[in-house]
């Protein structure tokens, strides 16, 4: 799994969000953090001050970003089982938040300097245990987030 601190920072800079817009994200999903908080979130590993995060953390910020994107879940909607995030979760996340077609995924990838068919990107979206579900590795997903800083 891809370092959770920097899937954050990647996606700050992709989403060019100022602290105050992320503290706002996670708020949409009834997580409480500072500006404060989320500097010592986005700093690097080896930096003073520096605050990991879990999948937990991050899961909020991404059921946030869904909130703010595409509005709130129907309240007579069944909440889903609160899964570990994986690459492949984080993937879905985004793909959810950004409304994003496969077109656009591949375009994404693309831009990032990734090449993938369709046929690959929809094992990576599979349930696990699938005999064509694939693992998102490390790579695909830094190539993904490296394509979402990248305008059109």
């Amino acid at each position: 799994m891809m370092e959770f601190n920097t899937v954050l920072r990647s996606l700050r800079y992709a989403l060019d969000y100022t602290d105050q817009q992320m503290t706002e994200v996670f708020a949409l999903d009834g997580y409480k953090v500072t500006s404060s908080d989320i500097n010592l979130m986005l700093k690097h590993e080896e930096q003073d001050g520096f605050l990991a995060i879990d999948d937990v953390v991050l899961g909020h910020f991404l059921d946030g970003l869904i909130t703010q994107k595409r509005g709130p879940a129907d309240p007579n909607r069944k909440a889903p089982l609160p899964q570990a995030l994986d690459n492949n979760m984080v993937l879905k996340k985004l793909r959810i938040a950004m409304e994003l077609r496969e077109e656009d995924m591949i375009s994404t990838l693309k831009k990032g300097g990734f090449v993938i068919s369709k046929a690959e990107l929809s094992a990576l979206f599979r349930k696990k245990g699938h005999k064509h579900y694939r693992e998102c590795g490390d790579q695909l997903l830094r190539h993904f987030l490296k394509g979402l800083a990248i305008p059109d």
